[in-house]
């Protein structure tokens, strides 16, 4: 029997990308979906979309920069299903520009919605994990968080912070609580729509649709991770496209 079916499994950044292909592959396998992003029209369009393939999810509109939020969508879980066993921190956003051109307001955004976010995130989730005595944190961080380059300071900031943050939860959850940190390289999504410098907007789209893998590559990691035994802790995935940039 596979390890997930019947899961209850929150997700943010649901409604596109690693987030979309996640709810997918995962309440084919048999999990409850919590859903959570910005767009509720296009939440509701997954959520049919998964109840109509004989799946179950409920969704809420979720803006993680609002601690609110996050607790709205874990008490939408819990009510709805009467436990929580997955958190998926997925959230993330990627305005990156040279340092040099100022743009304080992108290095706001990616700090809020990439670190923030994943700790209110924690901070809903955790003490019903601790109630239950089980549960799984799954973080989405970066190879930019192994690895700086130029125009990706802060945004490769935030992953390094994720990846230091979901340690640190790691080392202090005990053996009750598990915590895995996917790292994927570069990945076929709508990122580059949030890119605000032109010039690294038109290269990053460039090399996207050359060598990014595809958001299911990275949702089949999500899954191996949460379908382990209970005493097997996955630290880190870390996902790269087989031609490296």
């Amino acid at each position: 029997m596979s390890g997930i079916k019947n899961k209850v499994i929150v997700i943010t950044g649901a409604s596109s990308g690693i987030g979309e292909a996640a709810a997918l592959l995962l309440a084919e396998r048999g999990a409850k979906i919590v859903l959570g992003a910005r767009g509720a029209e296009r939440l509701e369009a997954l959520a049919r979309r998964i109840m109509k393939r004989g799946g179950e999810a409920v969704y809420v509109s979720t803006d993680v920069r609002r601690r609110e939020d996050l607790s709205r969508l874990v008490t939408l879980a819990c009510e709805q299903y009467g436990k929580l066993d997955v958190f998926i921190n997925n959230a993330g956003v990627m305005p990156i520009s040279p340092l040099d051109e100022l743009r304080v307001e992108d290095w706001e955004s990616m700090i809020d919605i990439n670190m923030k976010g994943v700790l209110y995130g924690i901070a809903a989730a955790l003490p019903i994990f601790r109630k239950q005595g089980f549960g799984h944190f799954v973080n989405t961080a970066s190879t930019a968080g192994h690895k700086t380059v130029p125009n990706q300071s802060v945004y490769s900031a935030t992953k390094f912070a994720v990846r230091a943050i979901s340690e640190g939860l790691r080392q202090e959850a005990g053996k009750q609580l598990r915590v895995t940190i996917i790292s994927p390289g570069i990945v076929h999504t709508n990122f580059t729509e949030g890119l605000t410098n032109k010039e690294v907007k038109d290269r990053l789209t460039a090399i996207r649709d050359e060598l990014a893998m595809p958001p299911d590559a990275v949702a089949r990691a999500i899954a191996f991770a949460i379908e382990q035994p209970n005493d097997i802790d996955v630290n880190e995935i870390v996902i790269r496209p087989t031609a490296q940039v």
